[in-house]
Order: structure tokens, then sequence, then C-alpha cells
């Protein structure tokens, strides 16, 4: 990267240090600077401002700005560090590092948790719990009649809630998806590993399978 483009590239809200971000992520300092193509690409596909609005994520994520979508939201907030409605540079790097095939287990497992946690109050309940499988479902285009969905929620979650108080904690949490590591499946992404300046579309899909949502029906 030369001098002219690293000045170029300061004047962005929020960027920072390749050098940094690559110290504190699983990423290297010249993946680091691919994402920052990727980045740019995402921050200006329709608001030209050098930051990720909602809008801008769930069209890179989903292919559609428009559609309501828990799952899009839920991840977009969790990207959002600061809570200012935007993805700054720092932001995005850092985030997308918990989706790394090397990122520690643990921080996955955290960031599942409060990708579930909808309300933000350290505990998964059920209507969470049912909320996001009825997001998954819908993202993977299956449709369930409602009293299988009710019947996976309540083997799953009881199955996980082991002091049987209603709430998962984080504990709990743990303890479920290391016994179910499928769970967490979504939490890597496997390109992530061999990132170039010709970077593929970032597409989450969230290919999950009935099987791995009735884990608590079927005890596999």
């Amino acid at each position: 990267m030369g001098c002219g483009s690293s000045k170029r590239i300061k004047r962005v809200p929020g960027y920072e240090d390749p050098k940094v971000l690559a110290a504190e992520t699983p990423f290297t300092v010249s993946e680091v600077e691919a994402l920052y193509e990727l980045f740019m690409k995402l921050s200006n596909s329709i608001i030209a401002d050098g930051l990720i609005h909602k809008e801008e994520f769930q069209l890179a994520l989903f292919r559609n700005k428009n559609q309501k979508n828990l799952f899009a939201d839920r991840i977009f907030n969790l990207f959002d560090v600061k809570r200012n409605g935007v993805i700054a540079f720092g932001e995005f790097v850092r985030s997308l590092g918990v989706f790394h095939p090397n990122a520690p287990v643990a921080d996955k497992i955290a960031f599942a948790f409060r990708l579930y946690d909808l309300r933000q109050t350290g505990f998964i309940e059920r209507e969470e719990l049912k909320k996001m499988v009825l997001a998954l479902l819908h993202e993977s285009d299956l449709v369930l009649l409602e009293d299988i969905v009710e019947t996976i929620v309540d083997k799953t979650f009881s199955e996980a809630d082991t002091q049987g108080d209603g709430r998962i904690d984080p504990e709990e949490w743990k303890a479920f998806v290391s016994k179910y590591p499928s769970l967490l499946k979504n939490m890597t992404l496997p390109y992530l590993k061999d990132i170039s300046l010709a970077f593929p579309s970032f597409v989450v899909r969230t290919e999950i399978k009935d099987s791995d949502l009735s884990v608590g029906v079927n005890g596999d």
C-alpha cells in the first residue's frame, strides 16, 4: 500500500491501521488490506460515505435491502459495536474475525449467545430462541408446522436449560453447543482463511438443516 493510498484511506471514518487490526484478529496485514477493498465496496453500495449502513449490510448478506430480517438485524447490531447505527472499518474487521476458521471457539460461542439474546438481558429466554429458530427456518426456506416448531423449541430449550429456571445462561449455552457443535457451524466462514483482493461476494447463507434444528427432538 503506497503512501498516497494510505493518506486517502485514512480519511474514511473509523479507519484503523491494518497492522493494529491484524494483531487483534486472525487476519494477516495483507488480508486486512484485502478486507478494506471489500469494506469500501459494501460501504459505498448505497450511501457513499465509507460506513456500512444497515441497508448496505442487508443487501450484502441477503441481496435485499428492504425486507425485514431478524437474523440480519441481529448480526448488524453485533457488528455495530459502538451502537451508532453504522459499521466502521475497525468494527467490520474485528467482528468478521470471529467468523474466521482460526478464531477461538470461545469467541464464537459468546457471539452466538449474544445473537440469540435478543433483549440483551444476559440470558436466552424461550421466546427469543423461538424467534431465532423461525428466522433461521425462513432464511433456509424451510416451512414447518407450528406444532413442530414448538416441539423443536421446547425440546431444545429444556435440554439447554439444565437449571430449569426458564432461561439459558452463558454457561448453560456453552455446555449445550459443546454437545451439539453443529449449532456453531454458521459461526465459521471457511473462505475467510484465504482472502485475496478478488474476494468472493460476501454472502452469508444460513445453510442450516432440519436435523441441526431438531437436535433436542431426536437426540442425535
